[in-house]
């Protein structure tokens, strides 16, 4: 059985929604994971995405920022919303597939947004950073207790861990999404709940992997200075299921984009 998850941070589910439908009507994932949302509970564009052959969708959300949300063709049981440093961010979401799923059912979807961490990659000086660093403490807690069984977890991490997950490992040492301090936080974490990256699994370094190109770049195609910031791990045995892992790049050139484009972890179950 073919099994498709994908990943966005559509900064924006109610201004982006022709996007959203765009891309899935293009794309057909089984399972659509979004974050930054950036829309109230009450607000959600429940009525269209369902339209749009996704009748199961579990969301969490606040206005103006943050937010996330899993949209399913399957049936989507035990639906969860985690806190994170004390906080109701609307930060995670996660479900288990119903058994209606077939081969897929049981398994655990855990959607995230990690906060971005401000500019200055400084805890003392900047309260955004400090912020970043204490959810992926947290993080890491977590994915050493989670419950065992086949598990996936996607979504925008906003830290680009290896050298050429990056355009440039030297100049972006300093900024926020590469400093060492960030880097080895997810990697620790990830490693420690032997969680498995998909897309270096598949296309080890040094190739180049990125899913995320700035706005401040006037011509982002060209420059193509991007960073790998959105993530989709599956648990170890979901290991020797993976198939493909594929960047959306061409949404990123789509009216009124994104800054992420959507990543797209293919299995065979």
């Amino acid at each position: 059985m073919r099994f498709t998850v994908t990943t966005w941070n559509i900064n924006s589910v109610r201004l982006r929604i022709d996007s959203v439908l765009r891309f899935l009507d293009a794309a057909k994932p089984d399972v659509l994971c979004l974050q930054e949302t950036k829309c109230p509970d009450d607000a959600f564009p429940l009525k269209a995405l369902r339209g749009s052959g996704y009748e199961n969708v579990a969301f969490a959300g606040q206005k103006g920022y943050n937010g996330v949300a899993i949209l399913s063709r399957f049936p989507l049981i035990t639906r969860c919303v985690m806190p994170f440093c004390e906080r109701a961010d609307a930060r995670h979401i996660s479900a288990v597939l119903g058994p209606e799923a077939g081969k897929a059912a049981g398994i655990a979807l855990h959607d995230f947004y990690v906060p971005a961490g401000g500019d200055i990659p400084d805890r003392t000086l900047n309260p955004k950073f400090a912020h970043k660093l204490d959810f992926l403490a947290e993080l890491r807690a977590w994915g050493g207790k989670r419950v065992a069984g086949p598990a996936i977890l996607v979504g925008d991490l906003n830290v680009a861990p290896l050298e050429h997950d990056v355009w440039s490992h030297k100049q972006l040492l300093d900024v926020v999404s590469h400093t060492p301090v960030e880097t080895e936080a997810l990697e620790t974490l990830r490693g420690e709940a032997d969680w498995i990256d998909t897309a270096r699994l598949l296309t080890p370094e040094p190739e180049k992997i990125y899913t995320w190109w700035s706005y401040r770049s006037p011509d982002w195609q060209a420059a193509n200075k991007g960073r790998r910031l959105d993530h989709a791990w599956v648990s170890p045995d979901l290991k020797d299921t993976v198939r493909k892992v594929e960047v959306f790049r061409d949404a990123r050139g789509w009216e009124k984009p994104s800054d992420h484009a959507p990543v797209t972890l293919t299995l065979e179950l």
